[in-house]
């Protein structure tokens, strides 16, 4: 699995400060997909050690570290998640997929938010309230609840 970039950003996760890392080699290939470019298999490839390397350089500045995509991958996310989740347990750890449903192979308890759904031109994407992607934040029993609303102008 590789990625492509990386960035800090204020909107993927409500109230967190987020390092997000955008993966290549998308399988999902969504019409009007703004990230085109993570459809080839491009970048570099992430590892336990890759990532150990964005907290030391990001760690102080951040809350929550965002895999953006990595579809082709679920195993490997589940194992940087779970990395994640045992190295630095202040950081909280979100996955975007663009999938309908997380895959049985992925065990939802080493993400604290996990928002899914392939993008639908027509739909909108999280801002808007028709669309079909939804962001889901675990709860302290386990539980996921979805937090999309909090994406939608009051």
């Amino acid at each position: 699995m590789k990625y492509v970039n990386c960035g800090i950003v204020f909107q993927e996760i409500p109230d967190e400060v987020t390092l997000s890392i955008n993966i290549s080699n998308c399988p999902c290939r969504c019409p009007g997909c703004h990230s085109k470019y993570l459809w080839q298999d491009v970048g570099e490839e992430l590892t336990t050690d890759k990532m150990d390397d964005f907290v030391h350089e990001y760690g102080h500045d951040i809350t929550c570290i965002c895999m953006m995509g990595g579809d082709a991958a679920p195993q490997q996310v589940n194992h940087l998640a779970k990395h994640i989740h045992r190295h630095y347990p202040r950081l909280k750890v979100a996955w975007y997929s663009g999938r309908s449903r997380i895959p049985s192979v992925v065990d939802k308890r080493d993400f604290d938010y996990i928002k899914i759904g392939p993008f639908i031109a027509h739909l909108g994407g999280l801002k808007k309230p028709t669309t079909n992607q939804h962001l889901y934040k675990r709860m302290t029993d386990d539980t996921f609840m979805d937090i999309t609303s909090r994406f939608w102008e009051k």
